[in-house]
């Protein structure tokens, strides 16, 4: 499972000299305070350790460079206590390559209205210190987080735990490695992409294995190695008659867990933390990997169907976000529509392929027929999430750049059983309608692959777009598909200038 509990974001103080050593003195009581308390804030998951209060271009750069050499460092929180003039942080934010916060609050949250005099406006600046340290970022083009308010704020916290949370994804994205079983599915367009790119910007690796490899793996799992894992499958889910101990089929099950068992060795070996696998590539194992592929995605790998690498690191970021959350994240698949006027809904599913994550209740294995990949039937966890918010996200290839698409939505409970349908599924209402939605997504580009997720609001992911400086687009209660269109051209302007005319 996922843990973000190692990783630490740095508290950062600017001040200056300009009003003595005293007053420095007092800045750093102050900071420290701050820093403490926000690490005990319930709202942010990981841990915010006081750093330097920094006046000096030397001291910032400093801290900048340390803070990019930290593995456990994910990001900085940077407050203006006093008037810290900005030229100071040109060379220090120019090195910096993490992700930064400007938390824009002071010390007090209230005007001591009796008492406040000079040496009180002196040291308590924030209002006007945040504004020229606002000024040079924006100068410097660097993409990052504002967030206003008292920082005794639940609010505030809660702002800081969601940009925190993106904060670890980006960092697992800069260690992640992402194995493909087999290629993408033939002349599957979406699936494709700049894999090299993708390292640049993004940070992950995506390799290529061929099924042999795989399969070795699989063939070296022993009996006994299949018994535990087998025991896990009947304390986790309900059974099928048919695979339980006695049950006709229950040589698939131990099949199944075989393969999970040699993917699982392959992926821990290798340090991956994502895998692909494709239906059209199944050289050397008996059935499609199904209950293995939600199973590994239930402990906190992404995964993407048919080759889809780019949907597979997607979740696993959105894995790493929602850690400790409730609610699960998926992958999911835009599967039919019922386009009954008044209540226009999307059933989403896969062939076998979505995360227990995001079940309702304890799902259930069960075995049938696969009309596609030429093996044996493989085993599935059939179940549905609950009603409630939810979300889908897209990462597509637009060429030179990235883009992200996010459709809010609203899962409900299916009106009538599907007992001819043996996959994991799940019903919702896309905002702002489902005719907008489907219209804006396909202008958009989307893919037909997402990451489902009942765990995460549109602002982790754009932060987390923020840091990776992808190109986002929400879809939501107040899109037009006007309004859409144009914010499509606008930014293909954006990209091209920032590019450079000639390519986008």
């Amino acid at each position: 499972m996922i843990d973000i509990g190692t990783y630490e974001v740095w508290f950062v103080t600017g001040s200056q000299h300009l009003y003595g050593e005293e007053t420095l003195r007092q800045v750093a009581s102050d900071a420290a305070k701050i820093a403490e308390g926000l690490d005990s804030s319930r709202e942010i998951p990981i841990k915010v350790k006081t750093g330097p209060v920094v006046t000096t271009s030397e001291e910032i750069k400093r801290v900048c460079l340390e803070a990019n050499n930290s593995t456990a460092c994910v990001g900085l929180i940077f407050w203006m206590h006093t008037f810290s003039p900005a030229k100071k942080w040109i060379a220090g934010l120019s090195a910096l390559q993490k992700p930064f916060a400007h938390l824009h609050t002071q010390l007090g949250r209230d005007i001591p209205w009796a008492d406040i005099d000079m040496d009180f406006m002196n040291l308590h600046q924030s209002a006007h210190g945040g504004r020229e340290f606002g000024f040079i970022g924006t100068r410097l083009r660097k993409n990052r987080t504002v967030i206003v308010g008292h920082w005794q704020d639940e609010d505030v916290c809660k702002r800081l735990g969601v940009w925190s949370r993106a904060a670890c994804a980006w960092a697992d994205w800069h260690t992640g490695k992402l194995a493909r079983f087999g290629d993408n599915m033939r002349e599957v367009a979406v699936t494709e992409g700049d894999k090299v790119e993708a390292q640049i910007r993004l940070g992950y690796a995506v390799d290529g294995y061929g099924m042999g490899e795989l399969v070795e793996r699989v063939d070296a799992v022993t009996e006994q190695q299949i018994d535990t894992l087998v025991e896990e499958y009947e304390a986790s889910y309900n059974l099928a008659e048919e695979l339980s101990k006695t049950g006709a089929r229950r040589q698939a099950l131990r099949d199944e867990a075989k393969i999970e068992l040699g993917m699982r060795s392959f992926l821990e070996e290798g340090g991956f933390t994502a895998f692909t696998t494709t239906f059209e590539d199944l050289y050397g194992l008996p059935q499609l990997p199904g209950l293995a592929v939600q199973h590994l995605m239930a402990d906190g790998y992404g995964f993407g169907a048919e080759g889809d690498w780019k949907t597979s690191a997607l979740l696993r970021a959105a894995k790493v976000m929602s850690s400790g959350l409730s609610g699960g994240t998926s992958f999911m698949e835009d599967y039919t529509y019922h386009l009954e006027k008044g209540k226009m809904m999307i059933l989403g599913a896969h062939m076998l392929e979505v995360c227990p994550s995001i079940s309702e209740g304890k799902p259930k294995a069960e075995i049938h027929p696969l009309s596609i990949g030429g093996k044996s039937d493989p085993v599935r966890l059939v179940f549905s999430p609950p009603a409630g918010s939810a979300l889908n996200a897209t990462l597509i290839d637009m060429g030179g750049r990235f883009r992200m698409i996010i459709n809010e939505t609203d899962v409900v409970k299916q009106p009538h059983d599907l007992p001819k349908l043996p996959v994991a599924r799940a019903l919702w209402k896309p905002k702002p309608d489902l005719k907008t939605a489907a219209a804006a997504w396909i202008l958009g580009g989307g893919a037909h692959h997402s990451v489902f997720t009942q765990a995460l609001t549109a602002e982790y992911f754009e932060d987390f777009a923020e840091m990776a400086d992808v190109e986002f687009l929400v879809i939501d209660d107040e899109t037009t598909i006007r309004q859409f269109k144009n914010e499509l051209r606008w930014n293909e302007v954006y990209y091209a200038m920032k590019g450079g005319f000639g390519g986008f």
